[in-house]
């Protein structure tokens, strides 16, 4: 892991029972914009993913979605983002997941449902086996993710997180301090590998 030029988000596809939820993601996303950083997300326009994406438009910053066929008269209205600089339709989930995966450098959980937690999920299994070291963030808005964390350290405790040094995700409160974070978390790693590399060539 090294610069950090994009950074995926998943969230619900729909605005959840609190304003806050909708807000943090068009906060989110301005905040990825007005940091020079592109948005990789689900390509949809409803609930806290069109919130997003509105966002990180709004503040004139580059934005991929990306969305399986089958889903776009459901999570997207027709005539909606087609102003997306890049709008890719896969043919089902495991493509659109893989590309996801492919083109960000790091990945961001606001609250949503069962979707937005199993791609997070896959995303630190994915960390867990060694095929990265991006950074990942769980926005813990009012506290949604506690439970996760809290289940997370009970899997550890009991044994079943054996490479829990490769599965360390950010819990970060605050929607202003996600991209900050993911920025230094970047940066550590990009001077862990230089260090690595003086290390090999003595």
């Amino acid at each position: 892991m090294s610069t950090i030029r994009s950074i995926c988000v998943y969230c619900g596809s729909s605005p959840g029972r609190q304003s806050l939820y909708v807000e943090a993601g068009r906060e989110l996303g301005m905040s990825i914009a007005e940091a020079g950083l592109r948005l990789v997300y689900g390509g949809g326009t409803k609930g806290i993913m069109g919130a997003v994406a509105e966002g990180a438009m709004a503040a004139g910053g580059p934005v991929t979605g990306i969305i399986p066929r089958f889903l776009m008269n459901k999570e997207r209205t027709a005539s909606d983002l087609d102003h997306l600089d890049e709008l890719v339709i896969t043919e089902d989930m495991h493509e659109r997941k893989h590309m996801m995966f492919e083109k960000s450098d790091a990945f961001v959980a606001l609250p949503g449902g069962i979707g937005t937690l199993e791609e997070i999920v896959e995303i630190m299994t994915w960390a867990q086996l060694g095929r990265h070291r991006k950074p990942i963030v769980f926005a813990n808005l009012d506290g949604f993710w506690n439970p996760m964390t809290a289940l997370l350290d009970h899997m550890r405790t009991e044994g079943f997180v054996h490479t829990g040094h490769l599965v360390q995700p950010l819990i970060v409160d605050a929607v202003a301090g996600i991209v900050p974070a993911i920025v230094a978390a970047g940066r550590a790693a990009a001077d862990a590998e230089g260090d690595a590399s003086v290390i090999e060539r003595l």
